[in-house]
């Protein structure tokens, strides 16, 4: 299995985590209604994220410090309003925060979304498109 996965823009998008366990604990239940799946720990405790391959990666920060990424937001893709709905109430009953209630979005023609923020204070979002864009 390759380590990491891109897609063709990214290789991958790793987030600082205060406590593994509790990260994990959300993102395995936040990121399963978008059908990414923990695909199990890697190296010095990474968990790593995707559908089939690595893209997405939670852990300690290398340097010890406490997390940050004021001003960072990392999105998923939903195929659905159901999804992006799913993604926001898994989330908020496994220690996410909510940062934007799912529903649309003004400021793009048929974006609906909804946003959290980890157990860590990381920012995510999922996003779908109804008009097929």
């Amino acid at each position: 299995m390759a380590v990491i996965s891109g897609d063709g823009v990214f290789s991958h998008v790793f987030l600082g985590a205060v406590d593994t366990a509790v990260s994990a604990k959300f993102y395995d239940a936040a990121l399963a209604a978008l059908g990414i799946k923990n695909l199990g720990p890697f190296g010095h405790g990474w968990i790593l994220y995707g559908r089939e391959k690595p893209a997405f990666i939670i852990a300690r920060p290398g340097n010890g410090e406490a997390p940050s990424s004021n001003g960072v937001t990392i999105g998923f893709a939903a195929a659905t309003p159901a999804e992006v709905d799913a993604f926001h109430a898994a989330g908020l009953a496994n220690g996410g925060t909510d940062e934007g209630a799912p529903g649309p979005r003004s400021h793009l023609p048929g974006a609906y979304a909804a946003y959290l923020r980890d157990p860590a204070g990381n920012k995510i979002c999922s996003y779908t498109f109804t008009d097929g864009n």
